[in-house]
């Protein structure tokens, strides 16, 4: 094999040039989400570099280690985020750090490794295609995208403009009223929420590409996302909005503010994250004009382990979904950051 796959110990430089210059590379595979992942939740990284006898890079792997008595103990790349995964040069490449992969997965002791890609790497792997992420090509001008929306949502737009709703882009200073909103909407939907470090530390990691927007009334944020961006593509991974004012359609607002941003800055893609195909959420994604494309979620598995069920449809978290629900904000807020830590 001419291809040598260690964990990477080098600054960020070597590693970001890599990614850069590649063309399937995420957001989440720059180097400095590792500083952020262990800062906000502690878990052990792996961040495994293949390169060939002239020590050129040839491929990285971002890899968390993730173990809890309530969720399982598995190697995910990357958790709390839509994409990770491989990026190779080749073929050799990819099959040394899924080899590399297989030996952390049994010195650990975890159950499997969990790939979020953009499509197939390597073989041998156990595929889910359970899940879409929805992309928005951007037209040039604010004025052409505009004419592009959908009546419906165009409409909104206008109607929480009206009702005098007001935006704000900023930073640090957005920070408590985005939180505020977040742990509202994600106890509402029966989630535990992250601890508010998660997003202070993206946003101090990340000043040159992060923004946090949000949608006002009477100077309350009642809706909010964080903006992160990374060569021409922009998304939203965290967004909410206080269901009480929803027939203001702040929702709305905020997308289309995100939109504008994204086009004042030259940027060419929004990426509105994952969706399951059909459902509320993915039908709210295409009426703003985005359209569907497959993620490939690849597993590597221990001997007799199946692929895992680690999401709100699986029925054994039922009952705890519904309890969630009835906490009060506060409570939920307290506790919530030390469960989430272990979900992916």
């Amino acid at each position: 094999m001419t291809v040598k796959v260690t964990i990477y110990d080098g600054d960020n430089v070597e590693w970001d040039a890599y990614i850069n210059a590649f063309p399937g590379a995420s957001n989440y595979h720059q180097f400095n989400w590792k500083r952020v992942i262990e800062q906000s939740f502690g878990h052990r990284t792996y961040y495994l570099v293949a390169q060939n006898r002239g020590n050129e890079i040839r491929g990285v792997l971002p890899l968390v280690h993730m173990n809890s008595s309530l969720f399982g103990n598995f190697l995910i790349s990357l958790p709390f985020v839509n994409y990770g995964g491989l990026l190779c040069s080749d073929y050799e490449a990819a099959e040394a750090m899924i080899s590399e992969s297989a030996r952390i997965l049994k010195e650990s002791g975890s159950a499997h490794a969990e790939f979020r890609h953009l499509r197939i790497w390597g073989s041998g792997l156990s595929l889910k295609q359970h899940k879409v992420t929805m992309l928005l090509d951007l037209e040039k001008s604010m004025e052409t995208q505009w004419k592009k929306l959908d009546t419906k949502v165009r409409n909104q737009v206008r109607k929480a403009e009206k009702n005098g709703l007001k935006t704000v882009v900023g930073y640090l200073e957005l920070l408590d009223g985005f939180y505020e909103v977040f742990c509202r909407n994600m106890r509402d939907l029966g989630t535990p929420v992250y601890g508010k470090s998660f997003f202070r530390n993206i946003l101090e990691t990340f000043p040159e590409s992060t923004k946090i927007v949000s949608i006002t009334l009477g100077g309350k944020t009642i809706a909010s996302g964080i903006l992160t961006w990374f060569k021409d593509t922009i998304e939203v991974p965290w967004a909410s909005s206080v269901r009480d004012y929803r027939e203001l359609c702040p929702n709305n607002l905020l997308y289309w503010e995100a939109l504008k941003f994204a086009i004042n800055r030259g940027l060419r893609t929004f990426d509105f994250g994952r969706s399951t195909p059909d459902e509320g959420t993915y039908r709210f994604k295409k009426r703003w004009g985005a359209r569907p494309v497959p993620l490939f979620w690849q597993y590597l598995l221990s001997d007799g382990k199946a692929v895992p069920e680690l999401n709100p449809k699986n029925p054994k978290f039922d009952l705890a979904i519904r309890a969630w629900k009835k906490l009060p904000v506060s409570l939920a807020s307290l506790i919530g950051p030390h469960i989430v830590r272990n979900i992916p």
